[in-house]
């Protein structure tokens, strides 16, 4: 009974004073349209303030681009040799073994005449080298004693030359200087420092080290099984022929012909 009363007291204060009723509606109106701002203001807020780290972001990663540039820029204008190479990379795929008893020396599909020593790429890793045999491409895989190209090993970089493991799925790292530091863990690359490879093929991780008394050695786990694989990339880096045009100039004025003055006998 109360509620209705109250609802019947309400009902007739909203009809005898229309202005309460104008109140009520200016009000809410009002309390939506400021509701309304303040949400639209925290988005755009939160939205500049996203726009910005973007922003901030896009500014260092130019900064870096720009830094690698110029030092590439620099690193070509020492090194101009650089300018008269070209690189190639080439599928082929894996016919036979070479012999039976060793899963490590393959032919592939590619014919090759030259005796340049080439890259051998598979899944984006390094995984051995490949060599003219009777004008035939032979892949000498990793874990051949005769696979063997340069590498860098860690921060460091140490330099280092690989060599296959006989009966074994690891690799060996030979003549690193024994005053860089390597450690377990490490990661190695190509270096490109022979051409075979350019510098940053990922090859494997260090499981061992052995010391010497004037270098040392480090064992590697290759992150690719080559001798799964049936099809490689050849990667080759050759030089530039620049054909010289031979271009033939004609002379402007025709030259005069001369003639040799008559004597006439007295």
């Amino acid at each position: 009974m109360t509620g209705l009363y109250i609802f019947n007291v309400d009902q007739s204060i909203s009809s005898n004073f229309k202005f309460i009723n104008d109140i009520k509606k200016f009000y809410t109106e009002k309390l939506l349209i400021v509701e309304k701002t303040l949400t639209k203001y925290f988005f755009q807020a939160q939205t500049i303030e996203n726009i910005s780290l973007e922003n901030q972001d896009l500014k260092k990663y130019r900064l870096l681009y720009a830094q690698k540039n110029l030092e590439l820029t620099k690193i070509k204008d020492v090194h101009e040799e650089l300018k008269n190479y070209k690189s190639d990379l080439k599928l082929a795929k894996v016919l036979s073994y070479v012999d039976f008893d060793d899963f490590t020396k393959v032919w592939l599909d590619v014919k090759k005449t030259d005796s340049k020593i080439e890259g051998l790429i598979s899944e984006n890793y390094a995984a051995g080298i490949v060599v003219n045999k009777g004008n035939q491409a032979l892949a000498l895989l990793n874990g051949n004693e005769k696979s063997n190209y340069a590498v860098f090993i860690g921060e460091n970089k140490a330099p280092g030359i690989t060599h296959g493991l006989s009966n074994s799925n690891t690799l060996l790292a030979k003549f690193i200087p024994i005053w860089i530091n390597i450690k377990v863990g490490d990661e190695v690359i190509t270096s490109g420092m022979d051409n075979i490879f350019f510098e940053g093929l990922k090859v494997g991780k260090v499981v061992a080290i052995k010391k010497m008394a004037d270098m040392q050695e480090a064992k590697i786990e290759p992150f690719v099984n080559a001798l799964e694989q049936n099809f490689f990339y050849i990667y080759s880096k050759k030089p530039v022929v620049k054909v010289i045009e031979k271009t033939t100039t004609k002379p402007l004025v025709k030259p005069v012909k001369t003639t040799k003055p008559t004597s006439k006998k007295p």
